[in-house]
């Protein structure tokens, strides 16, 4: 008995120390997290690789749940595929022109990860790395995760030590409310994170979503070059098939998706006063009446339709194809580092860059109903 008490607290310690490593291994490797409400009928799960969304489960207006978002089924996949499924990109998000910038005096050149240009901060981007979770709270009035990422000088090109914070918390009956924040150290950077994912209120892998109702609160955009950089012009939406300011079906305008074959991808010049949250957009699917509200407080987002997937093997068996999805990313307008014209993304050191952003999930029989 003396020697069987004797080691009882070896024993606690020995699955105390495992305990601590496998914290340790969860915290520094790759996995799949949870934030669940009190009803049970809202939930999201997230990796810390690429601190991306993985699933988001909303009822619609029967009360019936799907997954909303498009994704895989492992955190290698996140690892080594080419879409960015519901990643934090960065350093800067879209696309900055030839691969290079001239900040205070200096020419910085990036690594081409699209054509000449550099795609979401390039090849290794933020949305390509693992992430360290600082807190993570299951369940509760106000779940939450916190993911934080040191960028160091020189990463990817860009310059300065970067501390990078992105925190996901449910609230509310359903709100998502995303949080990005980043400190520049020592030099001065440009930043602009955007979370990239892929909605598809129907559910994902369920089809298209050219008849999904969607609103942008934006009266001008900024159009681009055969490359996808913008001309430097903010021009107005009316006459146009950009002109979302009122409920219109995605698909509406079928001559942006026959010709070319590669949809909308565009950066919109969000109405109302810079770094103020404001609503940016409106998207609801007709048959199941979910929706959603997108709030934030950046100057522009990039509506993206999916051109680019291309029997995408995702989740659950599911094969995406073009306009199997929708993304909305808030976000500082395309190459604003080569345009002074455009809003400023540059970040002086001590400075703290902040993003923020809330989707509010509803489910009404129309998609004018309030």
């Amino acid at each position: 008995m003396m020697a069987r008490a004797a080691l009882l607290p070896v024993a606690l310690l020995l699955c105390l120390a495992l305990a601590g490593n496998a914290d340790a291994r969860r915290k520094s490797g790759g996995g799949f997290y949870e934030l669940k409400n009190k009803n049970g009928d809202f939930s999201i799960k997230v990796t810390n690789q690429g601190a991306a969304i993985v699933s988001a489960i909303v009822p619609d207006g029967k009360g019936n749940l799907a997954d909303i978002v498009l994704g895989y089924d492992t955190v290698a996949e996140y690892a080594s595929g080419s879409a960015s499924f519901g990643a934090t990109v960065g350093r800067v998000a879209n696309r900055i022109a030839n691969a290079q910038f001239v900040l205070d005096g200096k020419t910085y050149h990036l690594i081409p990860n699209d054509g000449n240009n550099t795609l979401h901060g390039g090849p290794r981007n933020f949305g390509k790395v693992i992430w360290t979770v600082k807190e993570h709270v299951h369940d509760g009035d106000s779940p939450y995760i916190t993911f934080y990422y040191h960028s160091f000088d020189g990463e990817q090109g860009f310059p300065g030590d970067l501390d990078v914070y992105v925190k996901y918390q449910l609230s509310r009956p359903y709100d998502l409310s995303i949080r990005m924040n980043a400190t520049a150290r020592n030099k001065a950077t440009p930043v602009n994170l955007a979370n990239h994912v892929y909605w598809n209120l129907a559910g994902h892998g369920s089809g298209n979503v050219l008849k999904h109702k969607l609103q942008v609160l934006a009266s001008k955009y900024t159009p681009v070059d055969g490359s996808m950089i913008p001309t430097g012009q903010v021009v107005p939406v009316s006459g146009t098939n950009y002109d979302f300011r009122k409920p219109t079906t995605v698909g509406t305008h079928l001559e942006i998706f026959r010709v070319g074959g590669n949809g909308y991808d565009i950066n919109y010049a969000v109405n109302g006063k810079q770094n103020a949250m404001r609503k940016v957009a409106r998207v609801q699917e007709p048959k199941s009446g979910r929706a959603f509200e997108l709030w934030a407080n950046q100057p522009g987002v990039q509506f993206y339709t999916a051109g680019g997937l291309a029997n995408e093997k995702g989740k659950d068996g599911k094969v995406y194809r073009q306009y199997g999805a929708l993304c909305l990313e808030t976000q500082a307008y395309p190459d604003a580092v080569n345009h002074p014209e455009f809003p400023s993304s540059i970040v002086r050191p001590g400075h703290v860059y902040k993003h923020d952003m809330v989707f509010r999930f509803s489910s009404q029989a129309s998609y004018y109903d309030a």
